[in-house]
């Protein structure tokens, strides 16, 4: 039994629920003799991966569903073996490589490598090179970058490189400049209402359209949320209402209270608390801009305009040097530790022009 984010993926380019230009556009490319390296970019949920397993489809037909998991070992310069779980099928092969932190270049250099020496065994109405498909593009180190746009020009004849990122203002010109970029924007609330319509309709429900457009504000423009939320909906109570509870994500819960704790009282004793509370959000997979973004949303609630700007510039400064650091804890207690520093300073003031 399959959730139906994965059950209802479409699986044909001309089957897209939206963007549909976009889709012919990418099917044109297919029938191009000469097919590009691609930077594929857009928020979460937005359908970046489904519709590069259509194009994979449109490429090779059918056998690139045969999926496998496999773990692959590289060895670092200094004999350190590291391992990475990798998804492939005979023509293609996906991982993150932001999955081993710093050692991302060793990945990529012999990942591809690897893949590009090994040509196809059967050319009989295939295409002459593999795909690999790198996941988190604009999380890798600027090393791992520059180590990529070498990969990619020595092995462009047996091998294409489809890179996924949420935004490319972090991927160095030198590899936008090799990739025909494609951008994916975030579906509309009315395209997602429309999508949980159709999914409910395969699966013999029957949703109200008020509520599907309340799980379509709730997601945020997140289709794979929206999705997700649906099913709880259905789950937590069937026939589904108009009216009914629309369940949030556990980790948005926990931002909340985590913010509610911050707000009740600024000492080192609850500093202490909320710490605890970052780890165990960052232990759950929660990535640390989420939570950045989460915190700062419920925080800036409390605040007057003048305030709100403070906050907000602490955070884009704290959040910036989390991505050039290399742990997230240690800036993400920062900023929870100027921002009480802030609030209470200013609440005190408050007090003292009261009275």
């Amino acid at each position: 039994m399959s959730l139906w984010v994965d059950k209802h993926r479409p699986r044909d380019l001309m089957k897209l629920d939206f963007h549909k230009d976009q889709a012919i556009r990418l099917k044109n490319l297919v029938q191009q003799s000469d097919f590009p390296h691609l930077l594929v970019y857009g928020p979460s949920g937005a359908g970046k991966k489904t519709r590069i397993m259509c194009l994979l489809r449109e490429l090779y037909g059918s056998g690139v569903e045969r999926l496998r998991q496999e773990t692959m070992t590289f060895t670092t310069p200094s004999n350190k073996k590291i391992e990475i779980m990798t998804v492939s099928s005979n023509y293609h092969i996906e991982v993150n490589p932001t999955d081993v932190g710093i050692h991302d270049r060793v990945v990529i250099m012999d990942l591809v490598k690897n893949v590009a020496q090994t040509h196809q065994i059967d050319s009989s109405g295939q295409r002459e090179f593999k795909v690999v498909i790198l996941n988190e593009v604009d999380d890798l180190t600027k090393d791992a970058q520059h180590a990529l746009r070498r990969t990619m020009e020595k092995y462009v004849a047996t091998c294409r490189l489809i890179l996924i990122a949420n935004s490319i203002s972090r991927v160095i010109p030198a590899i936008r400049s090799r990739c025909l970029t494609i951008r994916i924007p975030a579906p509309t609330e009315t395209e997602i209402a429309s999508v949980l319509h159709l999914v409910c309709k395969k699966e013999s429900i029957n949703i109200p359209s008020d509520l599907a457009m309340r799980i379509a504000r709730s997601a945020d423009r997140n289709l794979r949320r929206a999705l997700l939320m649906c099913e709880a909906c259905k789950v937590q109570q069937y026939p589904l209402t108009a009216d009914q509870k629309v369940p949030e994500p556990d980790w948005q819960i926990f931002i909340r209270d985590t913010a509610s704790t911050i707000l009740s009282e600024q000492s080192p004793k609850k500093l202490g608390e909320v710490r605890q509370k970052l780890y165990e959000l960052i232990i759950h997979g929660v990535p640390p801009d989420m939570i950045f973004a989460g915190l700062l949303k419920e925080l800036v609630k409390n605040c007057d305009m003048a305030m709100k700007c403070q906050v907000a510039s602490h955070a884009a400064r704290f959040e910036h040097r989390m991505r050039l650091g290399n742990k997230p804890i240690f800036h993400l207690e920062a900023f929870v530790a100027k921002f009480m520093a802030v609030y209470k300073k200013f609440m005190e003031e408050s007090l003292g022009d009261a009275f």
